[in-house]
């Protein structure tokens, strides 16, 4: 099993989630995160008074899936989130060894 976290703009959030209703991916957490790449932040003007805002809303997905649907998500996520301008966001993979599910115990694939 692999751990995909997507982190990506806000903006990205519907056409993400709606590409992946479509493939079949059903489970997910969705999380409201800042922070700031390369881009690192921008200045903004209030009441005459300029300030430095260096970390960004983003949005967080994370989903843990079956190690022979990794790819095609990755795939999904990064046609549905790219809008080829800095800040687009990240994806990280990561394994992960097994997965419980508390209602009735299950393990492995099955508990996803």
């Amino acid at each position: 099993m692999t751990k995909l976290e997507a982190i990506i703009r806000p903006s990205s959030l519907d056409p993400v989630k709606d590409a992946l209703r479509e493939i079949g991916v059903e489970g997910m957490t969705v999380s409201e995160v800042r922070g700031h790449g390369r881009q690192k932040g921008h200045t903004e003007v209030y009441r005459g008074r300029e300030y430095s805002v260096d970390l960004l809303p983003k949005i967080k997905i994370e989903m843990v899936l079956a190690d022979s649907r990794v790819e095609e998500v990755v795939e999904t996520v990064l046609k549905a989130a790219r809008t080829g301008q800095i800040g687009d966001g990240k994806i990280f993979l990561s394994r992960i060894d097994d997965a419980i599910r508390i209602r009735n115990e299950e393990r492995g694939e099955a508990a996803l």
